[in-house]
């Protein structure tokens, strides 16, 4: 699996759901995840258009975390407490996600940081920044700080999707192109039956739309994220972003893209691909180093971080090697 399939993939093989399938389903629901089963803060950003906004901990700069497709702020469960230990950080769900309502279509990147930049400003969330964006979460973030780089005062980049696969595999990206469609088509029949409000008690046909309960959750916690995930508007969302962001990473990073002297870390997971095939491991590991070498090269500041004993999901595998990129920030601040 690339990480750029990852986007469209069915939401039934999402990171969160992979952490309970290490667990056995004995295991103890941890209760102080609780406060995920409702939403935090809903902050107006558009004539009675609200997202959910997450914020914890006190200090300046403060930390905003963006999450990959798909993943909402539950993605920071592990990150986001250890932050607050430091200093003031906020997630969110994005439009349509989560507890947030549905936003304008499409939602492509443009709308994506639209909204964040609404959202901070009316959340009056102190300015300059750390942005912390993980997978396509990367592409939001860098694309806020080339609009409102007054905003930013430092980027983290978890893992960003590599870029001109074809380049190293005509073939992989081929396949890419192909599979799409199929995808497109998976998610439709979900929409279909988030429509037709069959997703909660979903027949056969529609088993693969969601998991089943995480046994680290609570049943209001789980009853919640299903209830989200069965919905309408998440499908919709879904759907659009993967049409949306298909061709995102099509070509190289622009030369044309730069982080002025602002601190950029790119960190990179170095078993982002265990379960790809040799041949295009090597392939999709090139295109990752041509990526995360560009995006270094787009600041003066900017440098690249290794991370063993992580997936694509650092924010999962590695909090505390993230956490210690954000204190490394900090104290240069």
């Amino acid at each position: 699996m690339t990480i750029k399939s990852s986007l469209i993939l069915l939401i039934l093989y999402s990171p969160i759901a992979s952490i309970a399938a290490s667990n056995p389903p004995e295991a103890t629901p941890d209760l102080s995840l609780d406060h995920y089963a409702q939403a935090a803060q809903l902050v107006d950003i558009d004539s009675g258009r609200k997202l959910n906004l997450r914020c914890s901990g006190s200090g300046n700069p403060a930390v905003i975390l963006e999450a990959g497709f798909g993943a909402d702020s539950m993605t920071w469960l592990r990150l986001q407490p250890l932050i607050a230990e430091h200093t003031r950080v906020c997630s969110y769900d994005r439009a349509g996600y989560g507890f947030s309502d549905l936003g304008p279509m499409p939602r492509d990147t443009e709308a994506e940081v639209s909204d964040l930049h609404a959202l901070i400003h009316t959340a009056q969330i102190a300015l300059p920044a750390i942005f912390v964006g993980h997978s396509l979460g990367t592409n939001i973030v860098r694309r806020y700080d080339q609009i409102y780089p007054q905003d930013v005062a430092g980027l983290v980049l978890l893992d960003p999707p590599e870029q001109n696969i074809a380049a190293f595999s005509p073939a992989y990206q081929q396949s890419e192109i192909e599979t799409l469609p199929l995808l497109l088509s998976a998610y439709r029949e979900c929409e279909q039956g988030a429509r037709d409000l069959k997703l909660t008690a979903p027949p056969a046909e529609l088993q693969n739309c969601l998991r089943g309960p995480n046994p680290l959750y609570s049943d209001k916690l789980n009853a919640a994220i299903r209830s989200y995930k069965s919905s309408l508007a998440f499908w919709q969302t879904i759907i659009s972003g993967a049409e949306s962001k298909a061709n995102l990473f099509d070509q190289p990073v622009s030369p044309d893209e730069q982080h002025t002297d602002k601190p950029l870390v790119v960190m990179t997971a170095l078993n982002a691909y265990g379960d790809v095939e040799t041949d295009d491991r090597q392939a999709l590991e090139a295109a990752q180093h041509q990526t995360h070498e560009a995006l270094v090269q787009s600041s003066n500041l900017g440098k690249r971080i290794m991370i063993e004993e992580s997936s694509h999901d650092i924010q999962f595998d590695r909090p505390d090697a993230v956490l210690n990129v954000i204190l490394e920030i900090l104290e240069s601040e």
